[in-house]
């Protein structure tokens, strides 16, 4: 294998494969990045079993030549040192060139290298799943479903299948759903022309979501997603991110979200965030982040939280809309501004069934998303 290659190219795409090495892995193999050349381009691949990333460098792109290749050929590279390496490489333009036992050539400007590469015909074979259920969505609607649901995965191993996200299709309708059992989120959203395709189950981790999120481009370009019986693909231009679906049966969640509520009140995001913000900063002095909401007889609520060391925040907040029942309630505040980070909408409405029921968080401009909070029980 012998190739000249534009170093912010092969820099990039390094970039996009290393986040699927494992630094914990035991297989040799998989602490490297293969290259395989052909005359088409170059093509790097990374995995560590449980997600498996390509990217692809074509020769030539928009007229200009990207790479040139004189001999092609593979080889594994360890990562840790190629993916630093490449980034600190003077010149625009980097050389390799492979020989025998696998012994890699690479220079740049004034610089050069050898690294001790391994064979390519030891790296796993990435599985083929072509032709399955595929669905299609804009870029940024897939970032902002990871992002509007990965915050409330799991983080306990004992229960695999909470660290990960469930998604449902049908009739158009494309959901995500994520819970630790003590909150939940959930944003649905309708895609064109999937009133054919069905899934249901497809549970993918959070943490391989938030992974794949960073490689999204932020011109806004259409991801296909293909889903199979273990595995699910995503196509992103010249990036394809494999990932295995998580074993088990996602906890059937639709008993827990009410439907008819005795209090519901209405208010602007930014306030009731900072509010709860204030507030949190004394109750976590406590390490407990209870936060307490009460509704006022004179209209507007009062938001406060204590700490016996160092004292009380108290808070009176306007509301936009009060309706039903007056109600004294106390919950995570750590929870209730994780899900209030994630709102876009300038307003939302908080819904409740009593102090001792989940609490409803909807966004008002995007009725697609819910989320859910369990409240604490507090002696006073």
């Amino acid at each position: 294998m012998k190739i000249s290659i534009l170093k912010n190219e092969l820099n990039e795409s390094i970039q996009h494969v290393s986040k699927a090495i494992s630094s914990r892995t035991t297989i040799p193999i998989l602490t490297g990045i293969k290259l395989e050349v052909t005359h088409q381009g170059v093509t790097l691949t990374a995995s560590d079993t449980d997600i498996s990333i390509q990217s692809f460098i074509p020769t030539e792109d928009e007229n200009q030549q990207i790479v040139q290749v004189d001999r092609p050929g593979s080889v594994v590279l360890p990562a840790k040192f190629f993916v630093e390496i490449i980034k600190k490489l003077p010149s625009k333009e980097i050389q390799m060139e492979v020989k025998e036992g696998f012994h890699t050539f690479i220079s740049s400007g004034a610089t050069e290298i050898q690294m001790v590469g391994l064979d390519p015909e030891e790296f796993p074979v990435l599985p083929n799943i072509e032709g399955n259920e595929t669905i299609s969505l804009p870029g940024d609607l897939l970032k902002n479903m990871i992002k509007q649901t990965a915050f409330s995965i799991s983080t306990q191993e004992t229960t695999p299948i909470l660290t990960g996200i469930l998604w449902n299709l049908a009739e158009g309708e494309f959901k995500f759903i994520a819970t630790d059992r003590h909150r939940l989120a959930t944003r649905a959203a309708k895609l064109e022309g999937t009133e054919d395709v069905k899934f249901s189950n497809v549970v993918i981790a959070g943490k391989t979501l938030n992974e794949l999120s960073k490689i999204i481009p932020d011109q806004n370009m259409l991801i296909d997603i293909v889903v199979a019986d273990n595995q699910v693909l995503f196509k992103l231009d010249r990036v394809l991110f494999y990932t295995r679906i998580l074993d088990g049966v996602y906890p059937d969640t639709s008993r827990i979200i009410p439907t008819v509520y005795k209090t519901e009140l209405t208010l602007e995001t930014k306030k009731l965030s900072e509010s709860i913000d204030r507030a949190y900063l004394l109750s976590r002095e406590e390490k407990t982040n209870i936060v307490r909401l009460q509704t006022l007889e004179q209209g507007g609520i009062e938001i406060s939280s204590s700490s016996s060391e160092l004292g009380k925040v108290r808070e009176e907040l306007d509301l936009i809309d009060f309706k039903g029942e007056p109600l004294k309630i106390s919950f995570n505040s750590k929870y209730m501004l994780d899900v209030l980070k994630v709102i876009d909408s300038e307003q939302l409405t908080i819904a409740f069934t009593g102090m001792m029921s989940p609490i409803i968080l909807k966004p008002l401009d995007e009725s697609q998303a819910l989320y859910v909070i369990l409240p604490y029980r507090t002696t006073n």
